[in-house]
């Protein structure tokens, strides 16, 4: 009974938790510039929340945080998912209330990212391939929602015929980036990959007929599933839904996907094919894995993720330009990856939502984000080197002594 009751608090306590930090760090008012009380009163409540999170997830661990509650109780890693899940889809429920449309919209950009760098880690932290051109295929799938709903504004632009177009596209051009950089690693493969993304940046910017070059493409049309438009409020009694939560909960659903999918990818023979080459692929050769095959399918699969991630960033915005996919954004999903975690799927999430979220809430430091991520990221590095959340795997190899 003590260890159900125990799971319980765990599988419910937490995403509980999770939700009321951020709803209160969403309502603390916005710190603009120091130049009145609610700057400072705002300022003065983000530490306080800094504070308590750090202050509780200190008592967890010290209680053996949930490595002692998966080890006493059945918890299954599905039910704290699914947890979170429904913590994420009250989000924006609650937030409508409250006249917080501003923050929905955020919210939906948030998952965007996650989307991104879920799809990043797979080739950096599970396959451990340095990538720093992955705005490229994020590119790719924007300017193809883009570019087909201005194009071809009488087609019932359904996503169940963009979102597989732009996923397959992005993938081809990933198999196009991974089949010649087979024989790169390291330094080396990231100078290759971050020359393809600026190619991909200055095609968009100066391929005026299709693109329309820096002045880029307004007007992109929303989603819609037959008669349904995603972009018209819906109410459903009571309850009153308007376009961006619509969306929300869209790219909600295609998350959760996502990262069973990743999951699911990173626990089969495919997943300890990439963590075998990644730490060894000398070893992983002699052993008669098929190192160009496995490459190759992490650099599709990548891709993938961040086509469908763009579809979903050019509709949401109803605009691109080439601006938006430049080298920054690239070190911007690296940075989410390793802060988090590599390999660690809920590092890269919590992450995410961290790094597009705190700038916004933030805007006084808006100019100074890239330093401020710099800093970050040195101080992770001396001090928790292996990410916020970082996988088992990469603790065990991070650990000072062997375990026992």
């Amino acid at each position: 009974m003590t260890d159900r009751m125990s799971g319980s608090a765990v599988l419910w306590g937490v995403p509980a938790f999770v939700l009321v930090w951020t709803l209160c760090f969403l309502l603390t008012p916005e710190i603009r510039g120091f130049q009145s009380a609610q700057d400072w009163i705002g300022l003065a409540a983000l530490v306080g929340l800094g504070v308590l999170v750090w202050a509780a997830w200190k008592m967890f661990s010290a209680r053996g945080g949930f490595e002692e509650f998966e080890e006493g109780t059945r918890l299954h890693p599905a039910r704290v998912g699914a947890a979170i899940f429904l913590c994420a889809a009250l989000f924006p429920l609650i937030l409508g209330q409250l006249g917080k449309s501003y923050w929905i919209h955020v919210g939906a950009l948030s998952l965007i990212y996650v989307l991104l760098a879920v799809g990043l880690n797979i080739v950096v932290g599970f396959a451990g391939l340095l990538v720093l051109g992955f705005s490229a295929f994020y590119g790719i799938g924007a300017y193809v929602a883009a570019i087909l709903t201005t194009r071809f504004p009488d087609m019932p632009h359904i996503i169940w015929a963009l979102i597989p177009l732009a996923a397959l596209l992005a993938a081809l051009f990933g198999i196009l980036l991974g089949a010649p950089t087979l024989r790169l690693r390291g330094d080396y493969l990231a100078i290759v990959t971050l020359g393809f993304g600026e190619i991909v940046r200055i095609v968009l910017t100066n391929w005026d007929t299709l693109t329309r070059g820096p002045i880029g493409i307004s007007g992109v049309g929303p989603f819609r599933i037959g008669t349904w438009n995603l972009m018209k409020p819906l109410s459903l009694g009571p309850l009153h839904i308007d376009g961006t939560t619509q969306y929300y909960f869209l790219i909600l659903m295609f998350v959760a996907l996502g990262v069973i999918v990743a999951r699911r990818l990173n626990q089969s023979r495919i997943g300890r094919a990439w963590v075998a080459f990644r730490e060894d692929e000398l070893a992983a050769r002699s052993f008669g894995i098929n190192i160009s095959k496995y490459k190759v399918l992490a650099f599709a699969i990548a891709a993938a993720y961040a086509g469908v991630a763009g579809v979903f960033f050019a509709s949401l915005q109803g605009f691109v330009d080439p601006t938006s996919f430049s080298f920054l954004e690239s070190v911007i999903m690296v940075c989410m990856v390793v802060m988090g975690g590599m390999g660690s799927l809920a590092g890269s999430m919590v992450a995410a939502f961290l790094l597009v979220m705190l700038p916004e809430k933030l805007q006084m430091l808006r100019d100074y984000r890239m330093l401020i991520f710099g800093l970050v990221m040195i101080l992770l590095m001396i001090w928790r080197p292996q990410g916020l959340i970082p996988s088992k795997r990469r603790l065990l190899e991070l650990q000072k002594e062997p375990v026992r």
